[in-house]
């Protein structure tokens, strides 16, 4: 594991004048530089933490739309590759299932919030976990449903789900935050569903990453506008800390990426 206070490349940015002053969605910032107009979307650089975001990003109703059926024929694209899938969702639960809470909910609880087909929550049921589901894709929702009825899928923003959901164990969230046109309010709602001691895990594009192309447009994890959000390890690490987690460690990373695991402390 390194620790996520490690040092990170800035991007490159430029000073801009805005007639309103954008917020970083990240640390709360009014300072901001632009980064680049992109197919004339505007995105701009916190001065305060280097998150990029898109301004203005977009709304609820906006982000819902955007992923109707997200991943488009979904059944011939997406969904073609469930075996490699799985085994990578059955590695992933592995290491994970090592880091034990000491929770008394039992079953164990689990949820994957952005599950697209289902296979990390499978992964978590074959692990002992009772497995729930999460994604606004009706498409998704419908695979997960009919191949893995075993486990409990819900077709629900998150900050829908939260008010009648249990409290979990363990809580995943892979490649969702940068979509979020609010990404303070759901790590804030993930803390609430935790149970004391549970664990988050989370991973994003890292707009910091050494392999990140010079040219932000040939790197396959900046597409605005369903990317609105383009955090650095730093940047990320200080969200989740000023929400109350602790133990924050930034895992490993080849590709231009940031996987992070963290807890709610066991005395709330």
């Amino acid at each position: 594991m390194i620790n996520s206070d490690t040092a990170h490349a800035k991007p490159a940015i430029t000073p801009i004048a805005l007639a309103a002053p954008a917020v970083c969605p990240a640390c709360g910032g009014r300072g901001n530089d632009l980064f680049t107009v992109h197919h004339g979307m505007t995105l701009l650089a916190c001065r305060a933490c280097s998150t990029v975001h898109l301004h203005p990003r977009p709304t609820p109703t906006e982000v819902t739309a955007l992923y109707s059926d997200a991943y488009g024929n979904a059944s011939e694209s997406y969904f073609a590759k469930v075996e490699k899938k799985l085994r990578r969702s059955r590695r992933r639960m592995a290491a994970l299932a090592r880091l034990k809470s000491t929770s008394h909910i039992s079953p164990p609880r689990f949820l994957d919030i952005g599950c697209n087909g289902g296979f990390m929550v499978e992964a978590a049921r074959e692990r002992g976990f009772e497995a729930y589901g999460l994604d606004i894709d009706p498409v998704s929702i419908d695979y997960a449903r009919k191949h893995y009825p075993a486990n409990r899928f819900v077709l629900a923003t998150l900050e829908d789900y939260a008010p009648d959901a249990p409290r979990f164990d363990m809580i995943y969230c892979s490649e969702v935050i940068e979509h979020l046109a609010d990404p303070s309010g759901f790590i804030d709602c993930v803390f609430e569903l935790l149970a004391p001691d549970g664990l988050f895990f989370l991973t994003t594009p890292d707009i910091s990453h050494w392999r990140r192309p010079r040219d932000v447009t040939r790197w396959d994890g900046f597409c605005p506008p369903s990317h609105c959000v383009y955090f650095n390890p730093r940047s990320l690490t200080a969200l989740l800390r000023r929400a109350g987690f602790v133990g924050v460690e930034r895992r490993w990373s080849f590709k231009p990426g940031i996987k992070l695991t963290c807890r709610k402390p066991a005395s709330i």
